[in-house]
């Protein structure tokens, strides 16, 4: 049975629509009924179908984030310009996850779900509610950027550009162990009762530690060197940091949502389309792709992204200087998204 939680609701993320496409098959195994992808468009589809831009979710976000940061008539993402469909990931919480199914797969027995089946997913949606065959691009950060590799190598004749910032297309060792940390830090707090609690706030103390671990990699040692917490939202050390930001962004997330997402992320590998064979997955893509990591990340760092971007054919790393680290991408350095915004408008301007 289902948890009631308030916090995925439009209230707190803004007007979305709930798409069904019916039972899905899901890569390792088994279906999940009636999937729910939750969505927010923004702008007009054209005649010729061609101006559609998606934009998948990362790690604990919803299309919140980027309609906020990212989207707009001030944005290359210009709604007057583009059909701007956000789909939040399976399992973050507004599309089907743990806390709202109910019977067989609810809670703790949520099944595993990959990124591939995300871009299934994603692509039967825009196929059956908009008839959208072809992509003019498909841009995401961090786990939207692992599903922007994974669409560019599996579906390549639908891909014409692809922006993946922050993030790679075949997830490392190091990145699946500090991941694995993150989920330790839920499913150690007894609380969590193997996924059988009654409520997020059963698993407060997981989730605050989850939140502080993610901080210790997501910022750079330069942005706490620098005091960056003051800049980012005027807080005067680092322990009110996080307490008024980091913990009270996560108190109210489902703890099973979130290991739900950690267990994709952990398993993002485009070679599993090609029996293991990265260089062969990469050699499929067809799409104009910028891999954009950005300058002090250490969850994806540019090293690791440089090693997989000369594999692809049309590809071309831009890296995006700022000391925010990998959470730069919520745009709390001013100098990361006027980067970002130029890079999408020449890999906008290419005729593909």
């Amino acid at each position: 049975m289902g948890i009631a939680n308030p916090f995925y609701t439009e209230e707190f993320h803004g007007s979305f629509d709930l798409h069904a496409l019916g039972d899905f098959e899901l890569d390792e195994g088994g279906v999940l009924p009636d999937l729910q992808l939750a969505v927010a468009t923004f702008g007009e589809l054209n005649a010729a179908r061609d101006n559609c831009i998606l934009v998948p979710t990362w790690y604990s976000g919803t299309h919140a984030i980027m309609r906020d940061v990212y989207i707009g008539p001030d944005r290359v993402l210009d709604p007057s310009r583009y059909f701007i469909v956000v789909v939040n990931q399976i399992g973050n919480g507004l599309s089907s996850s743990p806390h709202n199914v109910d019977g067989a797969h609810a809670g703790a027995n949520f099944p595993r779900v990959r990124i591939g089946d995300d871009v299934r997913a994603q692509e039967q949606l825009l196929r059956e509610a908009f008839g959208v065959e072809e992509l003019a691009l498909v841009m995401g950060g961090s786990m939207g950027a692992q599903q922007t590799w994974e669409w560019a190598v599996r579906f390549p004749d639908k891909v014409r550009r692809a922006a993946a910032i922050a993030g790679t297309a075949q997830n490392t060792p190091h990145d699946f162990l500090y991941t694995g940390n993150l989920m330790a830090a839920l499913q150690h707090d007894p609380g969590w009762n193997g996924g059988n609690y009654a409520s997020p706030a059963d698993v407060a103390a997981g989730l605050r530690l989850h939140g502080r671990y993610a901080d210790v990699l997501g910022w750079s040692t330069e942005w706490f060197r620098q005091e960056g917490w003051r800049r980012t939202g005027d807080w005067g050390s680092v322990e009110e940091f996080q307490r008024e930001m980091t913990d009270a962004y996560h108190a109210p997330m489902d703890p099973n949502a979130l290991l739900t997402m950690g267990w994709k992320w952990q398993h993002a590998d485009v070679a599993r389309n090609t029996g293991g064979d990265l260089a062969a997955a990469l050699g499929r893509i067809k799409a104009t792709v910028y891999a954009m990591p950005i300058s002090a990340d250490m969850f994806f760092p540019p090293r690791d992204v440089e090693r997989e971007i000369v594999m692809v054919p049309r590809g071309e790393l831009r890296v995006i200087d700022s000391i925010d680290g990998h959470m730069g991408l919520l745009a709390t350095d001013p100098g990361y998204l006027p980067q970002v915004e130029q890079h999408l408008a020449e890999l906008l301007a290419l005729e593909v």
